[in-house]
């Protein structure tokens, strides 16, 4: 059946709308103090974590999480919030740097570019942003305060200077943090990286890392994304023991360990190749294959080198440790010192006492380099052939299991101990003696925060005679010097030290002096953006404290998982410092944080499993072929790619089917926080639901501003329409606070599809309702509808249709009728009935199976069965 005359044009209706919310500044937050701003409204912050503005623009997979947050703004307003709803630009930092390079344009063009692209295509699709909250990280008015907070670490003892080993990354001319290498290769750009010491700014957040653990319990986040931080964090508790070193007195190798318990059986050392003691305690003998081992150990990924899959490698250092446990003339306590790669420096001391006959990697190696294995169990599993390999040695065991008989040193014993009262005593033995403490320590290591980079706060730092030396809050931004070349020079240094003008500079009392030529990582401005959003237009602070106050902490915060150990960390560090300050009330910016899934995009295989861009795939039939071979290809879901050829532009679909088509389908294609494929052909039916929802108000051939002459004057509600209605409210009210967008939607579309069967019964109340439902997903159709419907104001400030309770329940119900527990049919009866009404209804369903029987008993559950029992 062919499709009645279109009549909707999105063309038309959606700039107008768009034109007539900016003009009028639809959408802007009041803060505390602004006239108009209502005390006794709650407050909603939503927030989506700002983009990156590339030169790309945006693809279908950006407005996704923007949606959803704008789904919810508008449902807020509607509930009679004030809400912040914000956008911003993440604009300093590698991505865009690495584009100016490669167009030879400097990087503030390009960026000023790429955000006027962005904004334009945001302000397409008809997100309810707060545009007079708009943000840049590089501007130097948001700098200024950037630079502002650093100085504020700094005089907490929270940034220091460090000649740590870095990730060095000679393609990218600059230093990575470790979140940021994977596997031994830049995050961005997939370059090779390498181990090397250089001068760097770092923020102690490790101070704050217990914090960081203890705080998640509060928060509204997924488990998954918490475990990823607490893992990340990587709290772990036990004991520091100092070991002795034969032949250099006074010197010790200093452990970490979480099992102190096992101490006796520890038969060797393993110190990290890059720990400080390796080249005082190696002998001449050892010393050319120690050396070896460190530069080949230098070129590996943490990741590569912890692998528990990977072949263990190693090199004695020719020194002798002494286990503390024993006398310092027992041949007993003597043990070897190797170097191994699987140790890494900054975790815990960079050195481990190796119990092999406890822990698994240590087994393997002592296994691999025929060292000693001392058992020092003694397991009664049950399994007698098992507990006799552990009890020699011959096979690890991490179990909670007795200890035996022989761990004793004559004036501590742990013979027949668990795990945690041997833990007990064996601290207490060594905290007696001098040799060890009990410790927590973490697997965070403080943020290397410097990049040898152009494009990137500068710090406000000046190197004097006397040192460092802050620049003074009114000398605040210390802004970049314009550089026509600004590429790195392929050595680990910044190129600002070519701006020789801008080095050279006076310290406080007119001495020379020069800048600091290290630049601010990317994720500076991103660590404090949310509160900046606050009261973006403050010359005199960062954000009054008036402000924080009210808006924090943000109540929704959409994102992807990629930042849970980067932004979301260093996020709610800087938040805990601030508030330590005095300076915001919150301890968390984030209250309730949603992980987006991934919009992917179809894409076509070959035989050999190489994917083929799609301007060589055609269709054949109903199969998919290489254009070029003919060859039939496999379709698979995958990420966009401009390679592939899979990227789909968002204003392609606007100009096709409107921005609120892209909205809800987006909304539809499945739960939000699930990944799925982007299908043409799933579009068009989204479009005619649109199509659908406009006809039930405006006649297919009209003039501007028709609608349904029925609809001009009111008339009483149909009341079946009314129940449907009501229970399409309750749900789409309900869904929304879920985040389950996809079957709010699918509500919707049955009840347009119930009135369009019914529509010359359809009241304009019912319908002004429905457009208030349809408004936070559709919200250029919803406010078209409701200016021709003669809706009261305007559709943004309109209450929330309220539910009538009553209309939610059913005034009939189906129940099942059972004879001898078997249902034998149904029957229909009213809501609430006395049981013989139920009985007598049910009588007349299975008459049939009743006749020639005697019901001796009548089993009723009220709304749900009736079940005779009869002979």
């Amino acid at each position: 059946m062919a499709e009645p005359k279109q009549t909707y044009d999105p063309a038309t209706i959606e700039p107008k709308w768009q034109r007539f919310w900016a003009e009028r500044e639809v959408f802007r937050a009041k803060n505390p103090g602004e006239p108009g701003f209502d005390p006794k409204q709650p407050k909603f912050y939503a927030l989506d974590m700002f983009p990156y503005p590339s030169a790309a623009g945006l693809h279908v997979g950006h407005p996704e999480g923007y949606t959803a947050t704008d789904i919810v703004s508008r449902w807020k307003r509607a509930k009679g919030c004030n809400v912040l709803h914000p956008m911003g630009w993440d604009a300093f930092g590698l991505p865009a740097e690495q584009y100016a390079i490669q167009t030879n344009t400097h990087p503030a063009t390009t960026t000023a570019a790429n955000v006027a692209t962005f904004k334009r295509q945001l302000q397409r699709l008809g997100f309810s942003y707060d545009w007079s909250r708009e943000i840049s990280t590089a501007d130097p008015k948001y700098f200024k305060w950037t630079q502002w907070i650093w100085k504020q670490l700094h005089a907490r003892g929270l940034a220091y200077e460090s000649n740590a080993p870095v990730w060095w990354c000679e393609a990218l001319g600059t230093v990575l943090a470790n979140d940021e290498v994977i596997n031994g290769k830049s995050e961005r750009g997939d370059h090779p990286c390498e181990r090397r010491p250089l001068r760097q700014w770092v923020l102690k957040i490790t101070d704050y890392a217990e914090r960081l653990i203890a705080d998640l319990d509060g928060l509204d986040w997924s488990e998954s994304l918490k475990t990823m931080q607490r893992e990340w964090i990587g709290k772990s508790e036990g004991a520091e023991i100092d070991f002795d070193v034969h032949g250099h007195a006074g010197t010790k190798i200093r452990v970490f360990t979480t099992r102190p318990d096992t101490l006796f059986g520890a038969s060797f050392m393993v110190l990290s190749p890059e720990h400080p003691l390796v080249a005082k305690i190696t002998t001449e003998a050892q010393r050319a294959a120690v050396e070896a081992y460190q530069r080949n150990a230098a070129a590996k990924s943490e990741l590569e080198r912890t692998d528990l899959a990977k072949d263990k490698s190693g090199v004695w250092t020719g020194a002798h440790a002494h286990n503390p446990l024993f006398a310092a003339d027992d041949p007993k306590g003597r043990i070897p010192v190797w170097i191994a790669d699987y140790v890494i420096v900054t975790y815990g001391t960079g050195a481990i006492m190796a119990v092999p006959a406890g822990d698994e990697r240590d087994f393997a190696f002592a296994q691999k380099f025929h060292l000693p294995i001392p058992g020092i169990f003694a397991p009664a599993t049950g399994d007698a052939q098992r507990d006799a390999r552990v009890a020699a040695g011959e096979e690890c065991c991490s179990d909670d299991v007795p200890f035996a008989a022989h761990n004793t040193n004559g004036a501590l014993s742990i013979a027949g101990l668990g795990m945690a009262a041997a833990k007990r005593k064996v601290i207490d033995w060594l905290v007696a003696q001098g040799r060890g403490q009990a410790k927590v320590t973490y697997k965070l290591r403080d943020w290397l925060f410097s990049r040898q980079r152009y494009w990137g706060e500068p710090f406000p730092v000046l190197h004097t005679q006397d040192g460092v030396e802050l620049v003074p809050d009114a000398q605040l931004p210390v802004t970049l010097p314009h550089m026509d070349d600004f590429k790195p020079g392929g050595v680990p240094e910044s190129p600002l030290i070519r701006a020789r003008d801008w080095v050279a500079t006076k310290d406080q009392k007119g001495r020379p002096a020069q800048r600091e030529i290290n630049t601010m990582p990317g994720a500076a401005g991103s660590s404090w953006y949310f509160l900046r959003f606050c009261d973006p237009r403050n010359e005199r602070e960062f954000c009054a404290k008036a402000a924080s106050d009210y808006w924090l902490p943000v109540d929704l915060y959409v994102g992807g998982t990629e930042h849970a150990v980067g932004h979301l960390l260093y996020s709610r560090f800087w938040t805990k410092v601030l508030h330590d300050q005095g300076l915001v009330r919150e301890k968390e910016p984030f209250r309730k944080l949603y992980n987006q899934g991934m919009i992917q995009a179809f894409a076509y295989e070959d035989a050999r499993g190489a994917i083929v861009a799609m301007k060589d795939v055609k269709e054949q039939g109903d199969d998919v072929v290489h254009a070029a071979t003919g060859e039939k290809l496999k379709q698979i879901v995958t990420k966009m790619s401009k390679r592939y050829g899979n990227v789909v532009n968002p204003d392609d679909v606007v100009v096709e089917y409107g921005a609120d088509t892209l909205r809800l389908y987006e909304m539809y294609m499945g739960p939000l926080a699930d990944s799925k494929p982007w299908n043409p052909k799933d579009v068009p039916g989204v479009f005619r639901f649109l199509q659908r929802s406009w006809r039930l108000a405006v006649p297919e051939f009209h003039e501007h501003g028709a609608i349904h002459a029925w609809l001009a004057n009111d008339r009483p509600d149909d009341p079946a329409l009314e129940k449907a209605l009501h229970r399409t409210i309750h749900k789409v009210d309900g869904d929304i606070e879920r985040l389950a967008f996809n079957t709010a939607i699918a509500a919707m579309i049955v009840f347009v599809n119930d009135a369009t069967k019914a529509v010359d019964k359809l009241s304009r109340s019912q319908l002004l309702r429905f457009a208030q439902l349809l408004q936070p997903f559709a919200p250029h159709l919803a406010e078209e509808l409701w200016e021709r419907l003669g809706g009261q104001g305007l559709l943004t400030h309109a209450p929330w249709p309220a539910v009538d309770a009553a209309l939610l329940v059913d005034d009939e119900v189906e129940i099942a009728v059972q004879v001898l527990g078997k249902v034998r049919g149904r029957a229909m009866v009213p809501n609430k009935c006395a049981n013989d009404v139920a009985i007598a209804a049910a009588r007349s369903a299975v008459a049939s199976h009743l006749e020639g029987k005697t019901v001796v008993k009548e089993i009723v559950v009220p709304g749900k069965l009736v079940n005779f029992v009869v002979k």
